[in-house]
C-alpha cells in the first residue's frame, strides 16, 4: 500500500475538478453527512465533498464483489477459500452484537476484525493494491484498507448508515507510509477503528495522521491540512 500514496494524491487531486462541478463547494472545517447533520472534522484537515465515488475503481470493485458474491460451497474454516462455514463464524458473530449499544457493536468489531493476520498485497494477491471483500479478507488475511472495509461492511450489516462511516486513506508522519483506517462518527464524535491501535480511540487523540481523502457509499471527501 505504501506505493499506492502518489497515485492516491494525483486521483485527489484530479477530483478537485469534479467536486466543483458537482456543486460540492469550497473546503469546509467539518464534514457534511448525507442527511445534512455535520461532522467533526479529521486530524484538523478541512474537506470538500463530492459524490463522484465511481472515482474509485477498488472500492466500487471491492463493493461489487461483496453484494455480487455467488454460491457458497461447504468447506472447512481453515480453508483459504471462504465457505459456509466462515460465513457462519462472521454471521454468528455479527449476530450475537445485535441489541447491544452502538458503541459495545463498534469495539467488537475493531476488536473482532484486529485478530486477522496482516499481510501486504503484492505476497497476498501479486499485485501493488488490492481492496478486499470481508469474505476475502478473513478467508486470506489482508493489508490497512481490507481491515477498514471489512469493519465497514461488518457495521453496516448491523444496521449502521453509511453517513456514519468512512473508510479514510491518509499519510502516517510517523512511519512515513500511507495508511487505511476507519472512523465512524457516534455522539459527535469521530472514532478511529485502526488495525494499527488495539482499541477503538477518538480521532483527535491522534497527532501523526495527515488525512489525504475519505470515502463512503455516497460520497467522498477531498482532505487539506
Amino acid at each position: 500500500m505504501t506505493r499506492q500514496m502518489t497515485r492516491w494524491r494525483r486521483i485527489a487531486a484530479t477530483g478537485i475538478a469534479a467536486v466543483m462541478l458537482s456543486g460540492g463547494g469550497g473546503a469546509r472545517a467539518t464534514g457534511v453527512w448525507s442527511g445534512g447533520a455535520t461532522t467533526p472534522p479529521l486530524f484538523n484537515s478541512s474537506e470538500t465533498p463530492s459524490t463522484h465515488v465511481a472515482m474509485f475503481p477498488k472500492w466500487q470493485g471491492a463493493l461489487g464483489r461483496y453484494f455480487n458474491e455467488g454460491q457458497l460451497t461447504d468447506g472447512s474454516c481453515e480453508s483459504s477459500f471462504f465457505n459456509r462455514c466462515h460465513l457462519r463464524e462472521w454471521s454468528e458473530f455479527l449476530g450475537g452484537l445485535r441489541g447491544k449499544s452502538p458503541r459495545e457493536q463498534v469495539d467488537a468489531v475493531n476488536y473482532y476484525m484486529n485478530r486477522v493476520r496482516y499481510i501486504i498485497d503484492p505476497r497476498n494477491y501479486g499485485v501493488p493494491d488490492y481492496w478486499a471483500t470481508p469474505r476475502e479478507f478473513l478467508s486470506r488475511n489482508g493489508d490497512c484498507e481490507d481491515y477498514a472495509i471489512a469493519k465497514y461492511l461488518s457495521l453496516r450489516a448491523l444496521g449502521f448508515p453509511p453517513a456514519k462511516l468512512r473508510v479514510v486513506v491518509l499519510q502516517d508522519l510517523n512511519l512515513k507510509v500511507a495508511h487505511a483506517i476507519l472512523v465512524v462518527y457516534l455522539n459527535g464524535r469521530a472514532l478511529v477503528l485502526d488495525n494499527q491501535i488495539r482499541g477503538v480511540v477518538s480521532a483527535t487523540t491522534i497527532h501523526h495522521y495527515k488525512a489525504i481523502y475519505s470515502i463512503n457509499e455516497q460520497f467522498w471527501w477531498l482532505h487539506r491540512s
